[in-house]
C-alpha cells in the first residue's frame, strides 16, 4: 500500500508562483525511485486532468496548458515529488493531486489563483 500526501497549495494572485510537494510512504521504500510520478488537477465542475509527469530517469512531460510555466521534479532519497508553478493564471485554479505507484492518489491540495 502506498500513501501520498500533498501540501503547498493556497491562494495566490495571477502571475504568482506556488510550489506543491508530495511525499510518499508505505510499501514503497524499495521502488519509489523506479516509478513514474504524476500530477493531476481537477477544477470545479470539470474532469480531473493530467498536468505533468516525471519518470524514474528524470524525464518530464507536461500538458500543453502548463508547458513553460510548471516544472516537475523529484527527490528519490526523500520520496518526494514537487510541482513548481509559475506565471499562474485564474484557470489554474483547481485541486492538485499527486499520483503514483499502484495507482495511488493523494487527498489533493487546493490552489486558487485570483485575478
Amino acid at each position: 500500500q502506498v500513501q501520498l500526501v500533498e501540501s503547498g497549495g493556497g491562494l495566490v494572485q495571477a502571475g504568482g508562483s506556488v510550489r506543491l510537494s508530495c511525499v510518499a510512504s508505505g510499501s514503497i521504500d524499495n521502488f519509489f525511485s523506479s516509478r513514474t510520478m504524476d500530477w493531476y488537477r481537477q477544477a470545479p465542475g470539470k474532469q480531473r486532468e493530467w498536468v505533468a509527469l516525471i519518470t524514474s530517469g528524470g524525464s518530464t512531460d507536461y500538458a500543453d496548458s502548463v508547458k513553460g510555466r510548471f516544472t516537475i521534479s523529484r527527490d528519490n532519497a526523500k520520496k518526494m515529488v514537487y510541482l513548481q508553478m509559475n506565471s499562474l493564471k485564474p484557470e489554474d485554479t483547481a485541486v492538485y493531486y499527486c499520483h503514483g505507484p499502484l495507482n495511488s492518489w493523494g487527498q489533493g491540495t487546493q490552489v486558487t489563483v485570483s485575478s
